[in-house]
């Protein structure tokens, strides 16, 4: 069976909990390298997700050297995302990084001229088009079932779920905090139903409302309030150059009762739907004169469209890759998509910063 050699860059969270697992439950899959700077980490992952011949690493530039590896997932903090992506290319290596592509524009550029300059395949990590839902979402889309979008609300918001492990706070390492961690996700199922990525302006706000809260009954336990400098929440009004209009929220903490995270709302001219909870979807539209509101049932005969997936977003995101990699598909979320949400991103963050809107140029 033709397998795909894969090494893991980062062994923390995210590797554990969706990428090492997906790719252990794909046939066409072999982890053969492991790099963490904390050497248990990798040590642990090769143990759990490795073969016996399995090499681990403290440095990915180590890593990279492998000639045998084809392809590297890139699972680090934010800010390592851009040069140790292009580094990867560099060496030869196919790459899947993790959401978000960059910390900002410019470096996600840089990321596409090293694919370019490679010829080797880059995607970036937003599972959440892979559920059920969001599958079905598109299909009708691209059916025109909707018409043309022109007003959307991309969604992310928790109620009080701050992410109080690794770095997630720290707004230098991360490039900010829930816009950038969750809000890309809302943001990313919602351009990609809309097939609209040509943004005009935006107009952000960001706050610092509650993140030097003490007793916060958070999900994950209180807090750093010192080490908390990412905003806790933040919302942006994004105009496209065709003139729809996209309303974003996201949040870590706010006092807000209907919290729902990477979800998406579409209004066309023929008809909308929206997302009341991940998983979830309804469609409404006028028929024979009445108002109808329908709710599909997506539970039954699950979408797999990939060889070797089982229909969790996690597998069928590793099977995508996987997939391309061998010449039996196409990559489902491009460099170029991840580009443009990661500018619309910035956008919101600089016009945070100036107190006006931000031109897209």
């Amino acid at each position: 069976m033709e397998k795909v050699r894969i090494g893991v860059i980062g062994c923390g969270g995210i590797a554990n909990g969706k990428h090492m697992p997906a790719h252990k439950a794909n046939p066409h899959s072999e982890m053969v390298a492991f790099c963490d700077i904390i050497p248990e980490r990798a040590e642990k992952a090769k143990k759990d997700y490795g073969t016996p011949e399995s090499k681990t690493y403290t440095d990915y530039k180590e890593l990279l050297k492998d000639k045998s590896i084809d392809a590297v997932l890139v699972l680090t903090h934010n800010s390592e995302h851009c040069h140790i992506t292009v580094d990867a290319l560099n060496a030869g290596k196919h790459v899947m990084c993790e959401k978000p592509m960059a910390m900002n524009y410019e470096e996600a550029k840089k990321m596409i001229e090293a694919r370019d300059k490679s010829g080797k395949l880059l995607t970036i990590g937003y599972q959440n088009r892979f559920r059920q839902d969001s599958l079905y979402l598109k299909k009708l889309a691209d059916a025109d079932k909707f018409g043309e979008i022109y007003y959307a609300e991309a969604t992310a918001i928790r109620r009080r779920a701050v992410p109080t492990w690794g770095v997630f706070i720290d707004e230098k390492k991360q490039g900010g905090g829930p816009l950038i961690d969750i809000g890309t996700h809302a943001l990313d199922l919602t351009l990609f139903m809309m097939s609209n990525y040509e943004p005009d302006y935006c107009v952000g706000k960001t706050y610092h409302k509650l993140n030097k809260q003490t007793e916060t009954g958070n999900t994950w336990g209180d807090w750093d309030t010192e080490a908390f400098t990412a905003e806790d929440s933040a919302f942006g009004f994004v105009v496209m150059k065709n003139g729809a209009t996209i309303i974003l929220r996201s949040s870590w903490a706010l006092n807000y009762i209907d919290a729902k995270e990477a979800v998406t709302l579409i209004c066309g001219d023929k008809g909308g739907a929206d997302m009341p909870a991940m998983g979830k979807l309804r469609l409404n539209s006028v028929e024979a004169g009445r108002q109808v509101i329908t709710e599909p049932n997506l539970t039954a005969g699950k979408v797999d469209f990939f060889e070797g997936a089982n229909g969790e977003p996690r597998d069928l995101e590793a099977a995508c890759f996987i997939n391309a990699i061998l010449g039996k598909g196409n990559l489902y979320v491009t460099a170029e998509q991840a580009a443009c949400v990661t500018r619309i991103l910035e956008g919101i963050y600089e016009s945070q910063k100036t107190g006006k809107p931000y031109y897209f140029k």
